[in-house]
């Protein structure tokens, strides 16, 4: 009997997965024995952290976005189709319109995170954000016009993707304008909404001092609660109000509506055993990447880490072995610290971060891995 593996979105997480399994069940799927589906509602793959660099002119969406058809090895089924169902009793996936159900023996959900800037009163209108392609290449066009006033980086939303990007636009955008020789007549102000500038307490300590030294404000404990585009204000529940002549947020996040429908995990996001990836609410369904809740920051190396731990378990259950491969929290991330320099940090479960000093060849570090990223995608690296 055919044992058939499903994945469910088309990101890091997902595309990682499928060209792992194609891999390393490359004999099963041959014989038959298996058939692994990837199932994305759109045609492509997108690569998101090449967002932060277009509204400084240095990258443009399309460097961020391959067709999923080149990525995915030719031994995955790839469909495109929107899944409005998931039905965990009779192990099934359903879809909009007329487009057939799909059976599976075991599923991954790595659906990833949505944008939900409209939970804030007048965010949507009055700010602008660089986690998206049109707000990234939205914020590009003000930035070329901005000239002088206050800009407020506002971490409206938490978890939400790649947390250290709000640190590092900051950063850029001090040293952005620095390089124009226009920074003395832009202010920069940065919130966020608990009482440091970080989540990680040890990259709020790393970073806080260098917020001081190039003069960035900072508002902490400042929980957005509504955005006036008119008067260009945004208002905190704790009765701080900011004015800005140019707000920048990271906005609220959710996960995929399907999620909380089917009784998975609150907010689109799955509970799961943090270093199985199983979901606790369902037999024979791992979620990865953005979507498992493990406590670990959305970022894409965890999601690649995440799907080789659930590539290893699956082969092992599909042989009808036990599955001993654990996820230990594995992430790294290189944080950018200006236009021409960067940090880097890796940590676990058990080990916390501690940032290198910046420089200018973790910079150059970076870009060439955002370079090298399609090999990560394809499997290769």
């Amino acid at each position: 009997m055919t044992e058939r593996i499903v994945i469910l979105g088309g990101g890091t997480g997902g595309s990682v997965l499928a060209n792992d399994l194609a891999g390393r069940l490359g004999p099963e799927i041959d014989a038959g024995d298996v058939e692994v589906t990837l199932i994305n509602d759109g045609p492509d793959h997108v690569y998101k952290p090449v967002w932060l660099y277009v509204p400084f002119g240095k990258r443009e969406p399309a460097d961020g976005r391959r067709a999923l058809d080149e990525l995915i090895d030719d031994a995955v089924d790839l469909r495109i189709g929107r899944v409005s169902e998931i039905d965990t009793d009779s192990r099934e996936l359903r879809f909009d319109g007329t487009a057939p159900t799909v059976e599976y023996d075991h599923l991954v959900l790595a659906t990833g995170s949505t944008l939900k800037p409209e939970h804030i009163p007048g965010l949507a209108e009055g700010g602008h954000d660089y986690y998206s392609e049109s707000g990234a290449t939205a914020l590009r066009d003000e930035l070329l016009e901005f000239t002088e006033g206050e800009i407020v980086l506002s971490v409206v939303g938490t978890p939400h993707m790649c947390p250290a990007a709000p640190l590092e636009f900051v950063f850029m955008v001090d040293d952005w304008f620095r390089e124009r020789g226009l920074r003395e007549d832009v202010g920069i102000t940065y919130t966020y909404p608990i009482q440091r500038v970080h989540g990680n307490p040890h990259i709020a300590e790393w970073a806080r001092p260098i917020m001081e030294d190039r003069d960035i404000a900072v508002e902490t404990f400042f929980n957005a609660e509504s955005v006036d585009p008119e008067a260009e204000t945004i208002t905190s529940m704790e009765g701080t109000e900011l004015d800005y002549d140019l707000l920048v947020s990271i906005p609220p996040h959710g996960g995929v509506d399907l999620i909380e429908e089917a009784g998975l995990g609150d907010d689109g996001w799955v509970d799961v055993d943090k270093h199985t990836l199983e979901a606790e609410a369902a037999e024979n369904v791992y979620a990865l990447g953005d979507t498992a809740d493990t406590g670990v920051p959305n970022a894409g190396s965890v999601a690649h880490y995440q799907a080789g731990v659930v590539g290893q378990r699956l082969a092992s259950e599909v042989r009808g072995r036990p599955a001993t491969a654990t996820y230990d929290g594995k992430t790294l991330c290189f944080i950018e610290t200006g236009m021409d320099a960067a940090s880097f940090v890796e940590f676990d479960y058990e080990r916390p971060p501690s940032p290198a000093p910046p420089s200018e060849k973790l910079h150059w570090s970076k870009l060439a891995y955002n370079e090298s990223y399609w090999l990560t995608a394809r499997g290769l690296l």
